[in-house]
């Protein structure tokens, strides 16, 4: 039951056309304690960054419904009536914020490749803001971010033409490749890739598939995470609508919904299930937890997908 106070808490921010996809990472951003307070920490006004507009944003929401006006003006959005690409925009943020305040989402994986012939290794580390799952039909119908997780870091096999080539054989050769994360983020971020290029169509298309969205995930060295917003999609590739569904981290039973103006809160959609399904996840926002915690990794139950944020909201 939505109570004044609840409500008051929260605060939306205006649509200035078709700037719903940047409103859902902003309220993800502002919902992230940690970030929010290293942002708001800020001593200087360094041209360099988009901080201070930040600041300025977040303080504007903590008191009622804020514009989004110099947040567009840094990142040069000018077309407002444009529908552009949530993940996209978010990583640009991140980008232009100061090290400090963005390092709590940036992550680290180490890939090897293997020579099948003679063993060489060869070593190459990348940073990361998310790791993208491609939507892979599965058995059941039902697309699994665990099962995605699982495909994601299982080794490959390099080879017909795909081979490496190898230094020490001095030829192209079959090999082995293995990703492990070397740093694990503070947030682990998840892109389901719901756009994709189809070549029966020749052109890029949207996957309105269902998705298993799981309460925990584990990702490499058994580094477990919690599942605390989702910025959700509907409509097709060229048209839609971007929204956010994020835990309250004051009252975790308590989910909220952010739809530009309009802020509505739901109750844990965790409460008695381990995952929900949705046709409109897009992108899984993942808080680490403690080493040692125990919980179970397996799906126990699920409810039948649903629209917007009710998602997220309790199965009975």
């Amino acid at each position: 039951m939505n109570t004044s106070a609840d409500l008051k808490k929260y605060h939306g921010l205006y649509n200035h056309g078709a700037t719903d996809y940047l409103n859902s990472v902003l309220q993800v951003l502002f919902m992230t304690r940690d970030f929010r307070e290293a942002v708001q920490r800020l001593t200087n006004n360094n041209p360099e960054f988009i901080d201070r507009h930040l600041k300025d944003l977040f303080d504007d929401l903590s008191k009622g419904t804020a514009h989004t006006y110099k947040i567009l003006e840094t990142l040069h959005i000018q077309r407002v009536n444009e529908q552009c690409d949530a993940a996209e925009y978010l990583e640009k943020i991140l980008r232009q914020t100061s090290p400090d305040a963005a390092k709590i989402f940036h992550g680290e994986l180490s890939n090897t490749t293997t020579c099948s012939e003679c063993r060489a290794e060869m070593n190459r580390d990348g940073m990361f803001w998310y790791l993208p799952l491609p939507l892979v039909d599965s058995c059941s119908g039902v697309y699994s971010v665990v099962d995605g997780l699982k495909e994601f870091f299982k080794t490959s096999d390099l080879n017909g033409e795909n081979q490496m080539y190898c230094e020490q054989c001095d030829t192209k050769v079959n090999a082995k490749r293995k990703s492990v994360v070397k740093h694990h983020p503070d947030v682990l971020i998840l892109l389901l890739k719901r756009f994709d290029f189809s070549y029966r169509y020749m052109s890029f298309v949207k996957i309105n598939s269902d998705v298993d969205v799981p309460n925990t995930v584990e990702v490499s060295e058994n580094q477990k995470y919690e599942l605390y917003a989702v910025v959700e999609h509907f409509g097709d590739l060229r048209s839609g609508h971007y929204i956010s569904a994020i835990k309250d981290q004051d009252d975790e039973d308590k989910w909220f919904c952010f739809d530009d103006t309009t802020v509505t809160q739901r109750n844990s959609p965790f409460l008695d299930v381990q995952y929900v399904k949705s046709r409109s996840a897009y992108l899984l926002f993942y808080r680490k937890k403690e080493t040692g915690a125990q919980e179970s990794m397996v799906p126990t139950n699920g409810g039948s997908p649903t629209s917007a944020c009710e998602n997220y909201n309790r199965k009975s």
